[in-house]
């Protein structure tokens, strides 16, 4: 016999969950079946990588989800991004630091993905969700017009059937409908990434003995951040867990620092031992505790299509997957849901949904783009410690200030916004490409510098204040002079910037310059 649902979503990890928890708050009659292979519980620690939130992502989880009283108690508030320009080095305090000394307002967590999917998994259940975990999908059937879809799948042992009327892809990088319907694309983004849990604390304050570089932070727990230690070409993440455990990861180019020479748990040690030798001599410390290892050769891919008319979407991994470098993974999860949830609510209302599934593809495309653009050629300008500080104050105030405001203001499905706007954001896009360039232009014409010194970007006032404001609620007229004023923010933003990377740049009609960091002496 084959049971009817309103929707099936492929896969219960992290992306599907929450569309289903979301789904469910929208539509509470929708009757909801979730497959997820992997039997619950899951193991803590050792589960999968994407720890770290950030701004929007932890928003979607804490209000959109309810999520936050589970995020408070049961896993880490961020100290917000941090890097250090370590290379080669052991003496963090005599390198350039860059993040903040203070906590920002607005909260981010990293997350053990164990504890969190048992939970979200557990919630789907309270909520009156059909979540089976354990359950392998062998086969679904996609139609077209108002024909149901079809499943078939194993579960306890036995064989089933189900239809719906949406099926919705959320199986991860399997990416079942994606493979289906030859979807996948290459981005050029040649990057991978190998990573390890230890279960053990790596704790970063503790690395140098120096109590003034020690007392720098309010309070003194830099160990909270998500800890980057960059280099030409690479990035290596340090990111605590609730459970005790550290997540260490290398993310590189793969022209640079080549995926053979990390591949294993041995060669990433030896490869620590010659770029970031402090980290790897902490590591040594507690190889006995390692928990798990694993890598992707070329993590960061893009799809033709993620939202159809046909009353199929595809979200999380099973879609696209950018980079890692500024956590986007649940950023780009929370967008994608929210646009499955509002083309079914069209369908629920009876509109014709071609105009709408193209309209959402177009804008989430967009978002894909430009984010695109923070990582793809960028990488080699990873380990300029006055670069990258000035590029992470630039990407910053571009996801504060037009993006986070679309979401927390809910206004992605806003399409009388995005039209009037229109001219205003397609600005911003082209002030990021612009301002890529430019930082990779910068990196090439300078030499290398890494004073000793904390570059704190809550120092900023303006910085702070795009920060802060992600709380304000707005009504339209608010959030439209809120999106204009940002983008006004942002091309004097790019004008100092330019002016401090010694392009020439035409003064402003009121020739104010938001603050940049102080040139170190």
């Amino acid at each position: 016999m084959t049971t009817h649902f309103d929707a099936i979503v492929l896969g219960g990890g992290l992306a599907g969950l929450s569309l289903a928890l979301q789904l469910r708050q929208r539509f509470p009659d929708f009757r909801i079946l979730v497959l997820e292979r992997r039997p619950h519980p899951l193991p803590v620690a050792a589960h999968k990588v994407g720890e770290s939130t950030v701004e929007i992502g932890a928003h979607y989880f804490a209000d959109t989800l309810g999520l936050r009283q589970h995020l408070e108690s049961e896993h880490i508030r961020k100290f917000g991004f941090r890097f250090f320009f370590s290379e080669g080095r052991r003496d963090l305090d005599g390198v350039t630091e860059l993040g903040v000394r203070r906590v920002l307002p607005t909260p981010a967590w990293q997350i053990d993905r164990g504890i969190f999917e048992n939970h979200l998994g557990e919630e789907a259940l309270r909520r009156g969700i059909d979540f089976r975990h354990g359950a392998v999908v062998r086969d679904f059937a996609i139609e077209t017009g108002a024909t149901p879809h079809r499943v078939a799948f194993e579960h306890g042992g036995t064989k089933h059937e189900a239809s719906a009327d949406w099926l919705l892809d959320a199986s991860g990088r399997a990416g079942l409908i994606k493979r289906r319907l030859g979807l996948a694309q290459d981005n050029d983004h040649h990057a991978h990434a190998v990573w390890f849990r230890l279960d053990a604390r790596l704790p970063i304050d503790d690395w140098c003995d120096n109590a003034d570089w020690r007392g720098q932070c309010d309070p003194p727990e830099r160990w909270r951040s998500t800890n980057h230690l960059v280099g030409p070409g690479y990035w290596v993440w340090l990111i605590p867990l609730s459970s005790g455990a550290h997540s260490v990861g290398i993310v590189a180019d793969s022209a640079m620092h080549p995926l053979e020479t990390m591949n294993s748990f041995e060669r990433a040690l030896d490869w620590l031992r010659r770029y970031q030798p402090l980290l790897a001599e902490h590591v040594e410390a507690q190889r006995g505790r390692l928990l798990d290892f694993a890598f992707f050769r070329k993590f960061s891919y893009r799809c033709k299509q993620l939202f159809s008319a046909d009353r199929w979407a595809l979200t999380g991994e099973a879609g696209v997957f950018l980079d890692p470098f500024y956590s986007p993974g649940s950023d780009f999860i929370a967008i994608a849901n929210t646009y499955i949830v509002e083309l079914i609510a069209r369908k629920q209302e009876g509109a014709s949904l071609a105009p709408y599934a193209r309209l959402y593809e177009q804008v989430f495309q967009s978002f894909y783009e430009n984010t695109l653009s923070l990582y793809q050629d960028q990488y080699p300008l990873f380990g300029d410690a006055e670069v990258l500080p000035n590029k992470v104050l630039w990407d910053y105030a571009y996801y504060w200030g037009v993006l986070c405001q679309l979401v927390f203001q809910q206004r992605l499905t806003d399409l009388s916004l995005l039209g009037e706007l229109r001219p205003e954001l397609e600005r911003a896009q082209s002030l990021n490409r612009e301002m890529q360039a430019c930082f990779r232009a910068w990196h090439a014409r300078r030499d290398a510098t890494n004073p000793a010194v904390m570059l704190d970007q809550g120092e900023l006032d303006w910085f702070f204040e795009l920060n802060r404001g992600l709380h304000d609620h707005l009504d339209d007229a608010a959030v439209r002079a809120r999106l204009r004023d940002n983008v006004a923010l942002l091309e004097a933003l790019a004008a100092a910037l330019r002016e401090r990377a010694g392009e020439a740049v035409q003064t402003s009609a009121d020739g104010k310059r938001p603050a940049l960091f102080a040139r170190a002496a």
